[in-house]
């Protein structure tokens, strides 16, 4: 597996000559982030933002993301004209050689959490979701984590009303249009796609969701037959829904040649659907680390894992879930890991 870690660009404070003393860092996680959804991303950006990362001893391995417009998941009259300023971001990031992309389709916002800076026992700051809490919410008036913060209030409440429109099935009809269109240009341009599941995989706010889980991936997968139509497992998405059997769904994406970028990380159930972002050590969350580690060893997999969501440990202060040290100390875990399992694959192999 190639170890990765998320950068969120020149304004990030954790910084490339951070990220670079991590041992075993290879690859860099990022994006372009002052284009607007929609816009086609310029080669020469592209290739600026690979030499940034050069000059550090890495290499820009996944683009997470290149966002989905509205107007393609609603099904707009206007979408083909985004659908093709995609298709071009793509040509473009093909020609510089990126191989994944990492992109979602969930409506209006990305991940979801009720809390950014709760604090735990051992008096970290972690990210939690707590389902009694965001059931009483309304997102026509709250600034919630993972929202694109552009929208005014205006906004917000006609596109909401224009989404009472879309449930499940409509939301499929139009992710299979998308993907049916840009995966042949993918394809040509050597870009391997990688859905992210619904972060958490369940509808929130009356809002469809349909990338869920095991069953949800299947199908999926089938919109498209072909390696570069692959995922981005998550496993602390899917675990945040106790009905996922996680490593099962992580073994199945993984013997069908799916899994093209993997997120690792650990999130504790405390009751319902709530849940807390953990440390990644195993005995920290509800996820048994070795077993996704174990399962990628074992299927072959090398493409790219990140240590995902940390917490704010050692009075670090940043984009919560993004500080370094957490992160650092889930990639040097996974790491151990990784070693431990190779070792013992070659001790019952001989």
């Amino acid at each position: 597996m190639e170890m990765s870690f998320r950068w969120y660009g020149h304004d990030d404070p954790v910084t490339l000559a951070n990220i670079r003393q991590i041992p075993g860092m290879k690859g860099i996680v990022t994006a372009i982030y002052d284009i607007p959804v929609g816009e086609v991303w310029p080669l020469e950006r592209i290739k600026k933002l690979q030499a940034d990362v050069e000059e550090h001893g890495m290499y820009v391995n996944v683009i997470e993301s290149v966002p989905v417009h509205e107007s393609i998941k609603i099904g707009r009259p206007d979408r083909d004209k985004y659908i093709a300023a995609y298709k071009e971001t793509l040509k473009n990031l093909g020609e510089a050689g990126i191989p994944v992309v990492c992109y979602n389709f969930m409506p209006i916002f990305d991940w979801t959490r009720s809390n950014l800076a709760y604090e735990l026992p051992d008096g970290s700051n972690a990210l939690i979701f707590d389902e009694e809490e965001v059931n009483k919410m309304d997102p026509r008036t709250l600034s919630l984590p993972g929202w694109d913060e552009s929208y005014t209030p205006e906004s917000m409440n006609a596109l909401m009303d224009e989404y009472k429109e879309v449930d499940e099935e409509k939301l499929w009809e139009n992710l299979e249009y998308f993907i049916k269109e840009i995966m042949p240009v993918a394809e040509k341009a050597g870009v391997k796609m990688a859905i992210h599941p619904d972060d958490p995989p369940y509808s929130i706010f009356g809002l469809p969701r349909i990338i869920t889980g095991g069953e949800a991936l299947n199908r999926f997968i089938n919109l498209y037959d072909s390696e570069y139509n692959g995922v981005t497992l998550c496993v602390g998405s899917y675990a945040s829904d106790p009905k996922n059997d996680t490593i099962a769904i992580l073994k199945d994406m993984l013997a069908k040649k799916r899994v093209n970028f993997m997120h690792a990380r650990n999130i504790k159930l405390v009751g319902g659907r709530s849940f807390e972002e953990s440390a990644h050590l195993s005995e920290m969350g509800s996820i048994d680390m070795y077993e996704v580690v174990k399962a990628c060893v074992e299927a072959g997999f090398e493409g790219a894992i990140r240590p995902d969501h940390g917490r704010m440990i050692w009075g670090e202060t940043g984009k919560p879930g993004y500080g370094l040290y957490d992160r650092a100390l889930g990639a040097t875990y996974l790491n151990g890991l990784e070693e431990a399992v190779k070792k013992n694959l070659a001790a019952q192999n001989k």
